[in-house]
């Protein structure tokens, strides 16, 4: 096995880049909560409502034409920094294959998508809150569930097609499956199939996922992966992947997530009371008090954003033990994590802070010197 080490120079560059992003993020959020910050203590939400209510009879329309208002503004406003950050840098820093052309594609077809699907959810969560004012949050929590089960289930059949093309993978890599039937066989697991998708299209990054329940779980590779990484390599990430279905890693972070955002809903609740009492809106189901909703959901979700990070992680390090031990090939799982390294321009060893709080996966180095140790044990 060729013998692959972390590039020093390109190192030096993550390091930059992750922090460009960081910086982005911030941004991100200071303009998010002065925003809504602004709705509220400026009276436009009260406003807008008044407004719509007058054009309007329906309380249906009156919740769609406030949502398209007050999220259209906000997508107007982050737009430049929407180009800066997922445009500018990406192509500055050599990540993305994607004209602007197409990179502007994708956005709106994104916007679509969040669009059709945010109005549903917001008409479901007013539907409730005007028929449930009292257990609103416990209903909302449950439906959002549901909704959450049946979007998992249809993400690699309907939604992630609209961005990139999916094949399965037997037609062209007859030996990866053979070596895939063998980790099959090893744990006794059935997937629907694994595919192999277009993600040269759009960057030179290499990833792999396991996506979907039920009948569409599978598990899906990006061309850059399978171009540029070798069978061993590539079969220690099919294992990781194989990892996540055997310990049920997408049932299990839905309903922790779902367990999580049950908890927003209900402080959301009580800020709807406080601000029905201190800030004048004339209901908990008056739809001006959507800016006050939005506020109490995002900040609960910085402040917990840890929280499902740590679970993540330690469902990530799961997924990794797997691999180790159904290949038994810490070299080329050490190979395979310091090519992804090199190719995806990631930081290897970002600060125990950024880690903890941001990441979703352990740091590349820790996930190295996972492998290193484990290989040290079959010596």
């Amino acid at each position: 096995m060729v013998d692959i080490r972390i590039d020093t120079e390109k190192q030096r560059t993550a390091r930059e880049y992750a922090a460009k992003r960081r910086v982005m993020m911030l941004v991100s959020l200071v303009i998010g909560t002065l925003y809504l910050l602004a709705w509220i203590g400026l009276g436009w939400d009260k406003t807008l409502r008044t407004w719509l209510a007058m054009q309007v009879e329906s309380q249906w329309l009156l919740v769609a034409g406030f949502a398209l208002i007050f999220g259209g503004l906000y997508t107007v406003l982050t737009l430049p920094f929407d180009y800066y950050s997922g445009y500018f840098l990406p192509h500055r820093y050599e990540m993305s294959n994607q004209s602007v052309m197409e990179w502007v594609g994708d956005q709106l077809k994104g916007m679509l998508l969040s669009a059709v699907l945010g109005l549903f959810l917001l008409e479901v969560v007013y539907w409730v809150l005007r028929e449930f004012p009292t257990l609103w949050w416990l209903i909302a929590g449950v439906l959002m569930l549901l909704l959450t089960v049946i979007l998992a289930q249809l993400a690699p059949v309907l939604l992630m097609p609209l961005f990139y093309k999916f094949v399965p993978l037997e037609s062209e890599y007859d030996e990866l499956v053979d070596r895939l039937t063998v980790l099959f066989a090893k744990t006794g697991t059935h997937i629907e199939g694994v595919y192999k998708f277009d993600m040269s299209s759009k960057t030179k990054a290499a990833n792999a996922a396991l996506t979907g329940l039920g009948n569409t779980r599978r598990i899906i590779l990006g061309d850059t992966l399978l171009e540029n990484f070798s069978m061993d390599e590539i079969e220690t990430v099919l294992a990781h992947e194989l990892g996540h279905h055997v310990n049920k890693d997408i049932p299990i972070m839905i309903l922790s997530q779902s367990l999580l955002t049950l908890g927003g809903l209900y402080l959301a609740a009580l800020g709807l009371r406080w601000g029905v009492a201190t800030l004048g809106y004339t209901a908990i189901s008056d739809v001006a008090a959507l800016p006050l909703f939005t506020l109490v959901m995002s900040a609960y979700g910085l402040v917990t954003m840890p929280l499902g990070n740590i679970l993540s992680r330690s469902r990530e390090r799961l997924a990794d033990k797997f691999a180790l031990d159904t290949t038994q090939n810490a070299a080329a799982f050490a190979s395979a994590m310091k090519r992804l390294a090199n190719q995806n321009l990631a930081d290897v060893e970002p600060p125990k802070w950024v880690e903890t709080l941001l990441h979703s996966h352990p740091s590349v180095k820790s996930r190295i010197d996972y492998a290193e140790g484990y290989r040290s044990t079959l010596a």
